[in-house]
């Protein structure tokens, strides 16, 4: 069975690299009828904070990828880690290091001085003379000091590390008896299951040390995928203006979980040509055997696309439901499927359609004055004015909202077309020469209010 896991650190908001790790690991579980686990990684106690820790996992529930069993928090398992220290000292695997801060500083000015890279020289590695007093020591694995370490990436394919060119005997507790990162992640890993991690490939110099730890431990060892970073249009790193910023900010900007997942599930994986999958296509589908070997690009416009396309796709239930959080209310409008109906189209994020809508079900404070001068002229607003008192004179036929045949009515009666007072009536309902159907908008707006808005943009003009 397949157990994947997502473990972000709570240092900070889950940004969207984040995420596609996560969703590619959700989804291969899923695909192989396996498990995806969450643990939060905060052993960091200086760092963490308990708000970005509850905001990764918001999101988390906002996108809808559900994990199994309870979310691990590996500050609540330091007793367990101590417990694998002693294991590793006991076998002789491990050992203290005494090495004080002035000593290593002096250590890494030699290797500097000599060009060489800095590393720690094993000084304790055998020591078993009297610890000097006042330093409370570090523990080192005992790592391989020469040879090669390897391994076959689900993505990247064999990768090879020379040991003298990267490791040396490395620390997996601090003077403080805190653990270190590398440590803590291979025996949470293999503790919960997990026999396969998708990750980063900004974790890639990770392996080699974990590697070494399984080994010691005694855990079979995961098979690893390396996601290649995602970038900018510009082939550099992604910065908060191209994207790089709070998944939840995604939310608040008006994008739905759905066009985002698939966005980001085709950032460095595809199946054939096709661009839009279903959550129930995506978990049939993918295989991060095929993620892409090299960085993929953040289109801006193509999450735009996606997240119009889902809009249009959306129930009337949901996108009420969505809308509630643009502070927009439509479940007791009378005419919302109209309304929804007239913007789905014209609207590329919530936010945009929330602000459409309530052009159309709030009176305009102002007009856009270039739309008024251009048309509203002297023969403008007498074609308006007529119509507003056939408005007043037709009360009871338009309570039934019969505005299109009410108007191509009153139009052929004066020889007149639809473009000789059409952006007037648009100008009265929504304060611009721009909206959908002006029938669409006169039907949602209802009778009583389309009068008021003609009468108060008449007497705008005529002030």
């Amino acid at each position: 069975m397949v157990v994947t896991r997502f473990a972000p650190s709570p240092t900070g908001y889950l940004h969207i690299g984040g995420l596609r790790t996560a969703l590619y690991s959700y989804l291969w579980a899923k695909r192989n009828s396996g498990k995806f686990l969450f643990r939060i990684e905060d052993t960091d106690l200086a760092r963490n904070s308990k708000e970005a820790a509850d905001a990764i996992v918001e999101a988390f529930k906002w996108v809808g990828l559900a994990h199994e069993g309870e979310i691990v928090y590996q500050s609540e398992r330091f007793d367990l880690y101590k417990s694998y220290v002693k294991k590793l000292l006991e076998e002789g695997k491990a050992y203290k290091c005494y090495m004080s801060r002035e000593e290593l500083d002096a250590l890494r000015e030699a290797q500097s001085a000599r060009k060489e890279r800095p590393h720690y020289d094993g000084r304790y590695r055998d020591f078993t003379g009297t610890p000097p007093l006042g330093v409370e020591p570090v523990i080192r694995i005992k790592a391989p000091m020469s040879g090669v370490i390897s391994f076959v990436d689900g993505i990247k394919g064999e990768v090879n590390f020379n040991a003298s060119d990267m490791l040396d005997d490395f620390i997996i507790a601090r003077s403080d008896g805190t653990p270190t990162y590398n440590f803590v992640v291979v025996i949470d890993d293999a503790l919960m299951g997990v026999n396969e991690v998708i990750r980063g490939d900004d974790h890639l110099s990770n392996t080699p040390k974990q590697i070494i730890l399984y080994e010691a431990l005694g855990f079979d060892i995961p098979k690893f995928y390396h996601v290649p970073m995602i970038l900018n249009p510009e082939g550099k790193k992604l910065s908060k203006r191209d994207g790089a910023v709070d998944v939840m900010e995604y939310k608040r900007e008006g994008y739905l979980p759905e066009a985002l997942l698939n966005f980001l599930i085709r950032l460095g994986w595809s199946h054939g040509d096709q661009e839009i999958f279903s959550f129930d296509e995506m978990k049939a589908l993918f295989d991060p055997s095929n993620i892409n070997k090299s960085a993929s690009a953040y289109n801006q416009e193509k999450l735009v696309w996606l997240n119009a396309h889902y809009i249009k796709q959306a129930t009337y239930t949901r996108l009420i439901e969505e809308l509630r959080f643009f502070d927009l209310d439509l479940s007791l409008h009378s005419k919302k499927e109209l309304l929804i109906d007239a913007l789905r189209d014209r609207a590329k994020t919530l936010v945009e359609f929330a602000s459409l809508a309530k052009q159309i079900l709030e009176a305009p404070m102002c007009y856009d004055e270039k739309a008024v001068e251009k048309f509203l002229t002297v023969d403008g607003i007498s074609v308006l004015a007529q119509y507003l008192v056939a408005l007043k004179s037709e009360k009871t036929l338009l309570m039934a909202s019969e505005f299109e045949t009410f108007t191509k009515a009153f139009l052929e009666e004066r020889g007149l077309k639809l473009k000789d007072l059409a952006q007037a009536i648009r100008i009265a309902m929504v304060g611009s020469s721009v909206s959908p159907s002006i029938f669409e908008v006169l039907e949602i707006i209802g009778y009583d209010e389309v009068v008021e808005r003609i009468e108060k943009l008449i007497s705008y003009k005529r002030s």
